[in-house]
């Protein structure tokens, strides 16, 4: 028997062992040095396209050289989303334990759509989902699967909804049909895009959503709901799903999800909670009553990859009856029948994806590394210092509040006298404080108001780089009044 060409074949093992340690390394230098890079990327657009050849090598590269363009090339375009001084949009920052799990999940590579194609993913998935479903405090009844974004999880829980309203849509669609009413799916004022983008998707169209009413806290008000239901029905529309959120995604406001739930019950309507942000701190003992209401919902979605230490991308969906997601979703084509497929959970049948990745391997290895009393700790120092950043806002003469603290993000503006126009100054400062590269942070407009938000979520922060930024806020606000 001939050896095999040289020229066939992945990279030699020595090779692959040799760069492995180096790229371990560099990733290493990495953590240990990211506070001297920017937060934010501070090229111009098509920087990087322009310096990259317009056509693919004709021969192979010398990986050395490859790994040497990740410091030239790549690196200035990185905004570096696990930099401690990241604070914008919300928590999100992976471990490096977590990393080692993305590592053997592209080893393995293996497409999850079949309990016999991936035994190690589909098990490992329903026993890592448990544990986190028993961390949180939720009922035994509730059983999850994976998915990537919160996006996509809330638009299988809006299909499911949908399929449960009893209009057979899976087989007989919604056009063409003159028996189908408006479907309505309700949401605050403050609800999270994904909604709006999924029932775009699903075909309900954007007039299907109704977004309710909110109070002085940015919570959706029960009463509204009740009403706007009550109109709909006697308009002849069918109310099929209401979504209610823990942790905004502007305020990380809370919504009554347990009265929200009292008028789903009397109308038979679906519950979907969306906590994609806040949901990890359910783990925290003393957040539980943050909850009350959750576990009455029909389906839940929580994101460990925002702030769960888990790199992205890695959604939870949690049903009280998965078979209502199976009912939606399975299609099992003759190439992909197997004897077992009764008896087995087959992941493909849950969702619109046939491949699916090794998901549940980081997340398992972020919660055995750092165990439920590591991630309580963290979870609880970012509360903390969010806390005590906003203490320094209320303190001051010169900024303001802009909504309550109820997890780690903090809404604020400076508001010094004699300055006409408030919202122009925020996002001066805003920008101005971005673009030095020294701290990132977003912004939202409540009331009409250019609101600042500063999240806290970092593995890496400290007290330190939160008394930093506020030094920065105020430095640069000083330069600007």
């Amino acid at each position: 028997m001939s050896e095999r060409s040289e020229e066939f074949g992945d990279m030699p093992t020595a090779d692959f062992r040799k760069f492995g340690y180096q790229i371990i390394d560099q990733l290493a230098d990495y953590f240990d040095s990211m506070e001297k890079y920017p937060v934010l990327s501070q090229v111009e657009p098509d920087w990087l396209k322009n310096s990259i050849p317009r056509s693919a090598p004709e021969a192979g590269e010398d990986f050395g050289a490859i790994l040497g363009d990740v410091d030239r090339l790549i690196m200035p375009a990185v905004t570096h989303w696990n930099h401690p001084n990241f604070h914008g949009l919300f928590s999100t920052s992976t471990s490096s334990v977590g990393g080692f799990g993305e590592m053997f999940t592209a080893a393995f590579d293996m497409k999850a759509m079949l309990w016999r194609t991936s035994p190690a993913s589909t098990e490992l998935e329903d026993v890592v989902l448990d544990w986190l479903r028993q961390m949180m405090a939720l009922p035994e009844h509730f059983e999850g699967i994976i998915y990537d974004t919160a996006s996509v999880s809330t638009m299988h829980a809006i299909a499911a909804a949908r399929e449960k309203a009893g209009f057979s849509i899976r087989d007989q669609g919604m056009s063409g049909r003159d028996d189908v009413p408006l479907l309505r799916v309700y949401a605050s004022e403050h609800v999270h895009s994904s909604i709006d983008k999924g029932v775009i998707t699903l075909g309900l169209g954007l007039r299907s959503l109704r977004k309710i009413e909110c109070n002085e806290q940015f919570e959706m008000i029960p009463e509204k709901l009740a009403e706007a239901i009550e109109q709909d029905i006697a308009a002849g529309y069918k109310p099929i799903c209401v979504i209610p959120t823990i942790g905004t995604t502007s305020t990380s406001s809370i919504d009554p999800v347990d009265a929200i739930a009292d008028i789903c019950e009397k109308y038979g309507i679906w519950l979907h909670v969306d906590t994609a942000y806040a949901g990890s701190t359910a783990i925290v003992p003393e957040m539980q009553r943050l909850f009350i209401g959750w576990e009455r919902a029909d389906s839940i979605v929580v994101n460990p990859h925002k702030w769960l230490f888990t790199p992205f991308d890695l959604s939870v969906l949690f049903c009280k009856d998965l078979g209502e997601l199976k009912e939606a979703f399975s299609l099992v084509a003759e190439y992909l029948k197997t004897s077992n497929e009764q008896t087995v959970k087959n992941g493909m049948d849950y969702g619109i994806q046939l491949g699916r990745r090794f998901r549940a391997l980081k997340l398992w290895f972020v919660i055995r590394y750092f165990g439920r009393e590591g991630l309580i700790a963290r979870l609880r120092e970012h509360c903390r210092l969010a806390r005590l950043f906003a203490s320094w806002v209320e303190e001051s003469d010169i900024w303001e509040m802009l909504a309550p603290v109820p997890f780690a993000l903090v809404c604020f503006r400076a508001c010094p006298t004699g300055v006409d126009d408030l919202n122009a100054l925020n996002e001066k400062i805003m920008n101005d404080i971005n673009a030095s590269g020294e701290a990132y942070l977003s912004h939202t407009k409540l009331n009409g108001k250019y609101t600042l938000r500063l999240s806290v979520g970092s593995i890496r922060v400290e007290e330190r780089h939160l008394t930093k930024v506020w030094n920065i806020l105020n430095e640069e606000l000083n330069d600007l009044a």
